[in-house]
């Protein structure tokens, strides 16, 4: 059964440039403006992959603009995490980080595992179909917790 929606959404990965972007694209595609999202990565040392921003203009999100950030940009920045209402972690690494941020906070923080596609595959066809992949493991997820 889905949750009522949350106001406010940070999805978080290892480098913020494949699967939080990606998260965060669908959800502000899925409900427009009623939820605040944004993305984050434990470290923000990568660009934006590139066959993330190719998966996601197939369906209308427009990803080449994205401004990889880690946790602590975010902090750095005056983006408070307890201002959220909810963190989705969608690595291992994440999760403990963002459990590390949010153990002093009453903030919900959800994990949810989702393969890196980054690795898989020799030629551009092998690897966008597992970047499509993940973009639908995202999708169904989303909509089934993000009832708008």
């Amino acid at each position: 059964m889905a949750k009522s929606p949350p106001s406010s959404v940070l999805f978080c990965c290892d480098h913020n440039s494949i699967r939080s972007p990606m998260a965060e694209g669908l959800l502000k595609q899925h409900a427009g403006t009623s939820i605040f999202v944004q993305s984050a990565g434990v470290k923000g040392d990568m660009d934006i992959d590139g066959f993330t921003i190719a998966v996601c203009r197939e369906i209308g999100v427009e990803l080449s603009r994205h401004r990889v950030r880690s946790f602590d940009d975010l902090l750095e920045w005056g983006d408070d995490l307890d201002s959220y209402d909810l963190i989705v972690a969608l690595s291992p690494a994440a999760q403990r980080r963002a459990l590390e941020y949010t153990r002093h906070y009453a903030l919900e923080v959800e994990y949810w595992p989702t393969m890196d596609p980054s690795g898989f595959g020799d030629g551009r066809e092998t690897k966008m179909a597992r970047y499509r992949e993940l973009r639908e493991q995202l999708a169904a997820r989303i909509k089934a917790r993000f009832v708008v």
